[in-house]
């Protein structure tokens, strides 16, 4: 019957008046819109069609949802780093992340020496304009533009910007600059909590700091441990997050790269972190480069 196929409902050319409109739809038309005594066996394309269209639609749908996944899922980000990643003296993996909307760049471990396990990083936060960036602290000076994290590892990278504060670096002269003091600088903006900056000094310790010339240009280095618990239900109490962090200066701003993991895990993860710190550079301008003081309205 007609109504087959038009999924259970009556075929609307099923009618006394309609046998003359199914005459100049041709032959298919004719002979499956015809009275009984009329029809007679001829293939129809109007199944076929509907299905194949809903076919491409269950498709489509599958593709999409296949991409996302391939987006979401954290093998995907392992598999995409391995294929760029160089093995350095000690037969680490390293991956390089090019940012260049802030123009830097560093590298990051992939894969242990000796081990066929590979780090599991999920991209946090994505590479963005200092403007439209999280703020680390309610006046929301200092500002992360990328963050990546290894949750198996309780390992995070991330990347902050922001403004010397006039109180640790009152020099305009970076080059007189104290490792120390950039370190007391950057680590008072690092409070998700509204707290005074003496508070929040007192949530980290500086362990030790210097200062390096990379290009002509002083870049300062130092290891800090935090005092806060990283969970709630930790159930050391000394179980901190121990970091590792690199500044350098451009356009008035500080460009801060940190590494961190838990302190049971340093002795293990420590080294590696320590090799993405000392690979933070930056680099050249282009013009895809974003200054931070460019549109400070902007947050897209």
């Amino acid at each position: 019957m007609c109504s087959q196929l038009f999924h259970g409902q009556p075929c609307p050319l099923e009618r006394p008046d309609s046998w003359e409109l199914c005459r100049s739809k041709g032959a298919a038309g004719a002979a499956w819109c015809a009275p009984p005594s009329r029809r007679r066996a001829v293939s129809c394309s109007c199944a076929p069609d509907s299905w194949s269209r809903g076919l491409e639609r269950r498709q489509l749908v599958l593709s999409g949802l296949a991409c996302s996944f391939a987006i979401v899922l954290p093998i995907s980000v392992v598999e995409s780093c391995a294929a760029a990643a160089e093995v350095d003296d000690d037969g680490v993996k390293m991956a390089m992340l090019v940012d260049e909307t802030n123009a830097y760049s560093f590298l990051y471990p992939v894969q242990l020496p000796g081990k066929k396990t590979s780090f599991r990083w999920v991209e946090s936060r994505k590479s963005e304009r200092y403007s439209s960036a999280a703020p680390l602290s309610p006046d929301a000076r200092q500002r992360i533009v990328s963050e990546r994290l290894d949750m198996i590892n309780n390992a995070v990278i991330s990347v902050s910007i922001g403004p010397p504060s006039s109180r640790f670096l009152p020099s305009k002269d970076k080059k007189t600059w104290a490792a120390k003091d950039v370190a007391d600088c950057v680590l008072s903006d690092k409070s998700s909590l509204k707290v005074t900056t003496s508070q929040r000094m007192a949530e980290s310790s500086v362990l030790d700091a210097h200062t390096t010339d990379v290009d002509g240009e002083p870049y300062w280095y130092y290891e800090y441990i935090v005092r806060k618990s990283p969970t709630k239900s930790a159930p050391e109490p000394n179980l901190f997050r121990h970091n590792v962090a690199c500044t350098a200066e451009r356009d008035g701003f500080l460009y801060s790269l940190n590494a961190s993991t838990l302190s049971k895990q340093w002795e293990s993860m420590g080294p590696l972190l320590q090799k993405a710190v000392a690979s933070f550079h930056l680099l050249p301008p282009t013009e895809k480069y974003v200054p931070p003081y460019q549109d400070p309205w902007r947050f897209w």
